[in-house]
């Protein structure tokens, strides 16, 4: 997924590893960096793997306000650290991640997308049930391997 057209379109690319620092300085901006993940290593894995990218839109000054890190497990289609420049949110610019992501995931063959909301983080639930999201009747269990 190269840049094509004009950025009025709002085109986006595939994050290559020069743009770590960037990226990670976008997710930190947006709140969406916890003490327990390291989102350099997140990055670093997505751009790594066959099964998923990180995938970004450039403003007009050559900005990263944009990105989504999406990925494919094998089953279901993954969307993680959406995130928009706060001084540039409400232009559509999530709406323009978003709907890359599912992109990446169709040309892949994946017909479902899910996502995570942290329960600190409700006010984004408006936004992906604009975008046809709904909520799953799920209970999500983790557990903390030992390094």
């Amino acid at each position: 997924m190269e840049r094509a057209g004009d950025r009025n379109q709002m085109a986006t690319r595939i994050a290559g590893a020069v743009d770590e620092a960037a990226v990670v300085g976008l997710w930190r901006s947006c709140g969406l960096v916890v003490s327990y993940n390291d989102p350099g290593l997140d990055f670093r894995n997505a751009i790594s793997s066959s099964c998923s990218d990180v995938l970004v839109y450039e403003s007009e000054d050559d900005e990263i306000a944009g990105t989504v890190l999406v990925g494919y497990d094998g089953h279901r289609g993954w969307l993680y650290y959406v995130a928009v420049a706060p001084h540039v949110q409400g232009k559509g610019i999530g709406r323009k991640m978003v709907e890359a992501a599912e992109e990446w995931l169709r040309a892949r063959g994946v017909s479902k997308a899910q996502l995570l909301i942290r329960d600190t983080n409700t006010q984004v639930v408006r936004f992906y049930e604009h975008l046809g999201f709904e909520s799953a009747a799920r209970v999500v269990m983790g557990k903390w391997l030992e390094k």
